[in-house]
């Protein structure tokens, strides 16, 4: 069976396909799995046990270009916990239709994963964001959803879940007290935030005017990935957690000199790379 990154869309088989090779090929099986943000791969080192495949070497999975991801998918274990491990996600901006940018969700699920967490960096919309503060995601603005690029138009398969899933608790609630909490004992609460995230397309970061809008629609953060699979993962039932690096603070005044650069969020990811580790592996703990 042969498949290209270019699939306009992907049949049950293919995810079954691709789910059957790596459960083949390790004997890992993971109830949790992490997908890892632009210079957040390092999550994955921190596993026990690892076993490795970079996405090339998967049946009918697509390949991650960008600066900071790896492309690879590691298995192993997290304080006692069996996880996957994505180290490098797909995106929207690199070409990829949006069935692509989420087809491992749904390998995931097949493979028994029941709670999905995300991270990503993001640029600070709320005023009283500061770079380096970390954001555990409440909600989420979908822009790609409302202009009809959402994972789940077409036909729906019944076996990943029903046609018209709710998204009002899209973020479990339990996971992000524990998280708070978690993030207390380990005294990094000074810079926990919780806020919304909207996702735009990119590549380009946003013009002052899409941060003064994005301001008032109620966005605390804005980056360009994570909404298209945290949409997937809720329809196929997974827990969901979502945590925003906030490595930027988006540009609204006219005067300033300030620009948004990709240098400067992979700077801030190594700045907290250790914290926010800690707080993934600590919160895994508890669960």
């Amino acid at each position: 069976n042969i498949c290209t990154n270019e699939c306009k869309s992907y049949k049950y088989e293919d995810y079954r396909e691709t789910a059957d090779w790596l459960l083949s090929h390790t004997e890992q099986r993971p109830k949790v799995a992490i997908i890892c943000g632009s210079g957040l791969g390092g999550l994955a080192d921190l596993l026990d046990n690892k076993t490795v495949f970079p996405y090339k070497d998967i049946p009918c999975f697509p390949n991650s270009t960008v600066q900071g991801h790896a492309s690879q998918l590691v298995f192993g274990e997290l304080q006692g916990k069996q996880c996957v491990c994505m180290q490098g996600r797909f995106h929207f901006y690199e070409g990829y239709n949006i069935a692509t940018v989420t087809y491992p969700v749904r390998v995931f699920f097949l493979l028994g994963v029941e709670t999905l967490i995300v991270t990503n960096a993001a640029g600070g919309l709320n005023p009283n964001f500061k770079v380096g503060d970390i954001m555990l995601i409440k909600d989420h603005i979908n822009m790609p959803g409302f202009a009809g690029q959402n994972p789940l138009c077409g036909h729906n398969d019944e076996r990943f879940g029903v046609r018209f899933p709710c998204m009002s608790d899209a973020y479990d609630k339990d996971l992000s007290i524990l998280a708070k909490e978690t993030a207390e004992e380990q005294g990094c609460s000074s810079f926990i935030q919780q806020g919304v995230y909207c996702m735009l397309a990119g590549p380009n970061f946003e013009t002052i005017a899409e941060c003064r809008a994005l301001q008032k629609l109620g966005a605390d953060a804005v980056g360009m990935s994570t909404v298209p699979e945290v949409v997937v993962a809720r329809h196929c039932g997974l827990r969901v957690f979502g945590l925003s690096l906030i490595t930027n603070k988006v540009v609204t005044d006219y005067d300033s000199q300030e620009k948004a650069n990709h240098e400067e969020v992979l700077e801030t990811t190594g700045m907290r790379t250790q914290d926010l580790q800690r707080l993934i592996s600590n919160l895994l703990a508890k669960m």
